[in-house]
């Protein structure tokens, strides 16, 4: 009968972090390859990326002989096996790839559906109580503790980088849907490794910190002319990193100890030297990860049929239909309706061309 509950628990802990794992992939190839990248490389890389890259830092961090483990680096659910190695993979995946085709690339960096954004956001926070409360293997009162602190983090997230939205977006004085949608997944991020480890009250310096830096971490991609469609780096390395660093200072042992799990705690209990530790894995994995994902990537992009990038006219016609054979949105259909509004002719082959004539150019400047 041991045996038995062994065999089962064995089980269910490794669907917990294969899911964990997906989320990973999902991050580093929908947001890098986005609007230029073919689906057969992907699924290969995926393979090799969760084998040479995230089961490395994922043994690193959680695995009983990890060394970072046996030094007493603490991340909770992830913040670098998971968040920092996407980031990291995925800032090399869009050096490899290039930029996308100027057709196909908006330089106003609007997003194109706020509905879509804001959906998403609300069953990602709503997956993130599972995703941090359930990292502990318990149900306890630490694991409500958990999802407390993951809440509040997300939720002053959001609040802050709506307020940098208000100060800093042009035109100035104005909130965003977008803003705080941005900021609450920083939040997220940024309270992932220390959730387990921090009290109520810390959880909103997590939040406000990881939004303002994830906020203006969002213009190296500008200063580097990268073309990182969904801010994967800003909001997961760097989110990652500070939240890694935050944890070293902020952890307290008697919160780990509801589910008696010793720790020596962070700065606040005195152990100052947690930092370092959690900067070497912080460090460590990052450079693993973008390491090993550029040896992957040159090697596949050699390699016939396994070039990354489609091609140029596919990029035109666009992905979902080059790789799919099929629209997210129908906008032929659409063009043709747009077609019968206007009054002379326009040629139709440039969707861009007629998009700019009936809705003239009102970006919010200062996005990117």
């Amino acid at each position: 009968m041991e045996n038995i509950v062994d065999t089962l628990f064995a089980i269910i802990f490794g669907t917990f972090y294969i899911s964990i794992d997906v989320y990973s992939f999902i991050l580093v190839v929908i947001g890098a390859a986005s609007e230029r990248g073919r689906i057969w490389p992907t699924i290969v890389f995926v393979f090799l990326w969760g084998t040479f890259v995230y089961d490395f830092v994922a043994y690193w961090t959680w695995g009983q002989n990890g060394w970072a483990n046996v030094l007493g680096a603490l991340d909770h659910a992830g913040g670098v096996p998971v968040h920092m190695t996407a980031g990291a993979s995925a800032l090399v995946y869009n050096l490899v790839l290039g930029k996308r085709q100027p057709i196909t690339r908006i330089e106003q960096d609007r997003p194109h559906n706020i509905n879509n954004i804001f959906i998403g956001t609300a069953l990602s926070w709503f997956g993130w109580f599972g995703f941090n409360g359930g990292s502990g293997l318990r149900i306890s009162s630490r694991a409500v503790l958990v999802c407390v602190v993951t809440n509040l983090a997300a939720c002053t997230g959001g609040f802050t980088w709506c307020m940098l939205d208000y100060l800093f977006l042009k035109p100035k004085y104005k909130f965003t849907l977008f803003g705080f949608c941005m900021g609450s997944m920083a939040g997220l991020v940024c309270i992932t490794p220390g959730s387990g480890y921090v009290s109520i009250p810390v959880s909103l310096i997590f939040g406000f910190i990881g939004s303002i830096c994830v906020y203006f971490g969002r213009k190296i991609k500008t200063f580097f002319k990268i073309d990182d469609a969904f801010d994967i780096f800003a909001q997961h390395a760097v989110g990652g990193f500070v939240g890694c660093l935050l944890t070293g200072i902020f952890a307290q042992k008697y919160i780990p100890a509801i589910d008696q799990v010793n720790i020596s705690g962070g700065g606040l209990d005195g152990n100052w030297i947690q930092i370092v530790y959690q900067l070497t894995l912080a460090s460590v994995g990052f450079v693993w990860s973008f390491v090993m994902t550029l040896i992957i990537l040159l090697i596949m992009n050699k390699i016939p049929g396994l070039t990354l990038r489609t091609s140029t006219n596919g990029e035109i016609q666009g992905i979902d239909y080059d790789q799919f054979n099929e629209y997210t949105h129908d906008y032929i259909e659409f063009q043709r309706d747009l077609y019968t509004t206007i009054p002379k002719p326009i040629p139709m082959n440039n969707f861009i061309t007629v998009a700019t004539i009936v809705r003239p150019n009102h970006a919010q400047n200062g996005r990117n």
